[in-house]
């Protein structure tokens, strides 16, 4: 008898190692920071966004031994909302999986919109929604599929910055003295900064939220996690330098696609490669994206703090296929309509309320289950609060609401 006939029916099949879970924390990683969250990041801390750069990847530390620490003990789909609800009661884990779904709806739609930027500018919008099916059809078929979509989309990303680097060292303009330039932010443009970057970390959580058809949980989450995590922040560093060394931060900061013109000052051949590079990384963080929502949507629908229509797994391709085809059509409604500076501030926002919910639930484990020492969970905590809050004022108040609005709705889906 197959695997799959050995699975119940209303549960998601495990087919994810290690190496496939690290390359889809990876690709939903990669793309989101290097392509889109430099370039804000240079305006708001000018030079200093090495500064926020290293804030956030504490941050995103401490959240990532957080979640790798609770998705051992609950390996299940829906990440922080399973936490939440296990560990600090129904209305918090309600409020991580609507901060989660909310958020990176938002994200969805940001990174569909940075899809058409980079693949074909002026055609943003109907772009962007052939990515968005494109890669809903991809999620419907199997995890499986997205895995191995997302290793290949990785590699063809990775190779792209290894170009970058390679051809801004080669501008004849590359040194120390273009970290002079651009805005001399004080703490308040590093924390922005970092806030900014920190939307690019969050990748790590589709390994989480993914914790139902990944094999042995116990022990691959915690070990992909911090895997994912560590190989992003290597490559961040070392893109981000280089692009600063290159060309300087308010060049960076004024251009459209900030990469492309770190790469054309040495090499104007390299900067079509990079644009080719942008446009595949959006798509990994796309298709990963899409996989991570719509399981946590399965999620609450299964508690029935959505509609329970969504608790549907295909009975081919053990997919959550309703609530993947629901994200799919709300992120093309959306895509439609959106803002894309607006739809990452408001991302980060929700990301960051979703984390300090994870941090939280972390700091109640028993000491059993404990892989890592209470501090770093408050260092977490901490850290997400203060981050969030540093982020541009229309995300702040814009993320409020809604949040404020999913409480509201907190007891009509109990009822």
């Amino acid at each position: 008898m197959s695997h799959q006939a050995d699975e119940p029916n209303h549960r998601l099949a495990r087919r994810l190692g290690v190496s496939d879970a690290v390359m889809v924390g990876m690709g939903s990683m990669i793309g989101a920071g290097i392509f889109a969250a430099i370039g804000p990041a240079a305006s708001a801390a000018g030079s200093g966004l090495l500064v926020g750069l290293a804030i956030a990847a504490v941050v995103a530390y401490a959240n990532a031994t957080s979640s790798a620490q609770l998705a051992a003990v609950y390996p299940e789909a829906g990440g922080t909302y399973v936490y939440g609800r296990r560990t600090l009661g129904p209305f918090w884990g309600y409020l991580a999986g609507w901060s989660f779904v909310v958020g990176k709806t938002a994200s969805l739609s940001a990174m569909a919109l940075t899809v058409g930027a980079y693949a074909f500018p002026g055609y943003e919008r109907p772009i962007g929604i052939a990515a968005v099916l494109a890669m809903t059809a991809v999620n419907y078929v199997g995890v499986e599929k997205t895995a191995g979509v997302t290793k290949v989309i990785v590699s063809v990303v990775l190779v792209t910055l290894v170009i970058l680097v390679g051809a801004a060292w080669a501008s004849p303009g590359f040194g120390v003295s273009n970290l002079t330039g651009g805005n001399r932010a004080g703490i308040g443009g590093i924390l922005e900064a970092a806030g900014l970057l920190f939307f690019a970390f969050a990748g790590y959580a589709r390994i989480a939220t993914l914790g139902e058809e990944v094999e042995d949980p116990s022990r691959t989450i915690p070990r992909a996690i911090p895997l994912a995590l560590g190989a992003t922040l290597t490559v961040y560093a070392v893109v981000a330098i280089t692009s600063l060394l290159a060309v300087g931060p308010h060049a960076l900061a004024t251009a459209d696609a900030p990469l492309v013109a770190a790469a054309e000052g040495g090499s104007p051949w390299a900067g079509p490669v990079v644009r080719v590079g942008g446009t595949v990384a959006a798509l990994g963080v796309l298709l990963s994206l899409l996989a991570g929502v719509s399981r946590t949507g399965f999620a609450m629908a299964r508690d029935r703090h959505l509609p329970a229509w969504l608790d549907a797994v295909h009975p081919r391709h053990r997919t959550p296929h309703r609530a993947e085809l629901t994200v799919g059509v709300l992120v093309v409604l959306i895509v439609a309509i959106a803002d894309l500076r607006g739809a990452i501030g408001f991302s980060s926002f929700a990301v960051l309320t979703y984390y300090a919910i994870a941090n939280a639930s972390a700091l109640t484990q028993p000491d059993g289950e404990r892989r890592w020492p209470r501090w770093l969970q408050v260092v977490g905590l901490a850290g997400c609060v203060l981050l969030a809050f540093s982020l541009p004022l229309q995300a702040v108040v814009g993320g409020s609401i809604l949040l404020a609005i999913g409480s509201a709705l907190f007891p009509l889906s109990r009822r």
